[in-house]
């Protein structure tokens, strides 16, 4: 077990120093597979791929982008953070700029279905830079803002459209949504779209593709019974793609897990926030007044954060994670709305303030470290009524979460209230000490 007394945790690595270990947020490379170039990709993608940062592929990416290309049906499972969305965002611009004399659209050839606003607006994100010298041209379609501009770009043409369900078929029965030319048909988080009950609107749209059509499933897990359900949705031969089956959780993931009691979580949370200064946090809590009071908790500690949850309009959702994004703000207090939605590379820190109630739900959000090349650490708070849920989530993960644990005195010198939580960790264990002297000589009386 590692000691969250003498845990030290900041951006560049922490150790536990109860069993000499060390791990360090030092960015080296996981396994690498094969130069994009290989694939024999159009110039123009290969220019952008390079301006991008993308030299050489992962591994889903090595082994998912030669079967797209040959237009097979795919059924992709791999870790939060590997590259799915490049993975099958190659391989489709490629195909349609191949295919295209000019930048003139002949309606859309690819539909990219998302669960939630913010995986589609990042999706579009990916899109729009690895397309940016080409003659595709991509757009993603959401809810919550209004549909006027959306509809001209529409009108304007488009090669990929990105979007939610929601409205999508919206613009679909007010006749700005054309999608009888698709030739590709992609569900990404395809778990948590089937889950949802999607899969009548996965059914309406396939009714409506005119054509032969690919189908391509990308997630990070997925269980027996929506297994089934996605391979019904396509050809007998689809090809099947499982990365790291044996853990969900990427290696560039650290997570542990503490044994808090609920009304003790924010005083766990703001010692922890204080001496990792350095970090950037996205803080997971169960519902939106969670988030809420979290937020107003830490501000009282004077840490500042932002909160983002399905309450908060579209407009507020995309200030907040634009201000996350560019490093304005270091701490963001999430619900599950954002799980999937947020691909950030230099997210240092998760923390699980609630445990989810869906076990898959831990590996989507701790997920949110870790990703591409880059470390991570994620830690959970753990209240007695949550037991059952870790229970659901160790399940999950086939093997037990390691354990921070926190002596009695560590506890009550985090907790009490007169502690100065601006203390530093060396600070706080003289300030135990002296609790501890004192308890002596009143007992000695």
């Amino acid at each position: 077990m590692a000691s969250f007394r003498m845990l030290r945790s900041s951006y560049f690595g922490f150790c536990i120093c109860a069993k000499s270990l060390r791990l360090t947020l030092d960015n080296s490379p996981v396994r690498l597979s094969l130069k994009f170039e290989k694939f024999h990709l159009s110039e123009d993608l290969l220019r952008n791929l390079n301006d991008n940062g993308f030299f050489r592929t992962t591994d889903i990416q090595f082994k998912a982008i030669p079967s797209i290309m040959k237009g097979e049906d795919v059924l992709a499972i791999a870790q939060t953070g590997t590259g799915k969305t490049a993975a099958f965002a190659i391989p489709i611009i490629n195909t349609i700029h191949t295919n295209k004399s000019s930048k003139r659209t002949l309606g859309i050839k690819c539909l990219v279905m998302v669960p939630t606003r913010e995986l589609a607006q990042q999706i579009g994100e990916v899109f729009n830079r690895l397309a940016k010298h080409t003659k595709v041209k991509p757009f993603a379609l959401f809810g919550g803002v209004e549909q006027d501009a959306q509809i001209k770009k529409l009108q304007d043409g488009i090669d990929i459209l990105i979007a939610t369900p929601g409205r999508m078929f919206d613009l679909i029965s007010q006749g700005f949504v054309d999608i009888s030319h698709i030739e590709t048909l992609v569900l990404d988080e395809a778990d948590h779209m089937l889950d949802l009950g999607f899969i009548e609107d996965i059914e309406s749209v396939k009714r409506k593709l005119a054509r032969r059509h690919q189908t391509l499933f990308f997630s990070a897990t997925i269980s027996p019974e929506i297994k089934k359900l996605a391979f019904s949705q396509v050809r007998s031969n689809a090809i099947r793609i499982q990365i790291s089956p044996e853990d969900p959780v990427s290696k560039n993931v650290s997570h542990f897990v503490m044994h808090v009691e609920m009304d003790d979580k924010r005083f766990f949370l703001g010692e922890y926030l204080k001496q990792n200064e350095g970090g950037k946090f996205i803080i997971f809590v169960r519902t939106r007044v969670r988030a809420e009071r979290v937020a107003k908790a830490m501000e009282r500690v004077e840490i500042q954060s932002k909160t983002i949850h399905g309450e908060k309009d579209q407009t507020d959702r995309a200030e907040v994670m634009k201000a996350f994004r560019s490093g304005e703000c270091k701490v963001l207090i999430a619900t599950d709305v954002s799980a999937r939605g947020i691909d950030i590379p230099d997210v240092t820190h998760v923390i699980n303030y609630d445990l989810p109630e869906k076990p898959e739900n831990y590996v989507h959000r701790i997920g949110r470290t870790g990703r591409g090349f880059n470390k991570g650490i994620a830690v959970s708070f753990c209240a007695q009524e949550e037991k059952p849920l870790l229970e659901q989530i160790q399940a999950l993960l086939g093997k037990p979460i390691e354990v921070i644990k926190v002596s009695k005195t560590d506890y009550k010198a985090i907790v009490e209230a007169p502690v100065d939580m601006n203390m530093s960790i060396q600070q706080m264990i003289e300030h135990e000490e002296s609790l501890i002297k004192a308890a002596k000589r009143k007992k000695r009386k």
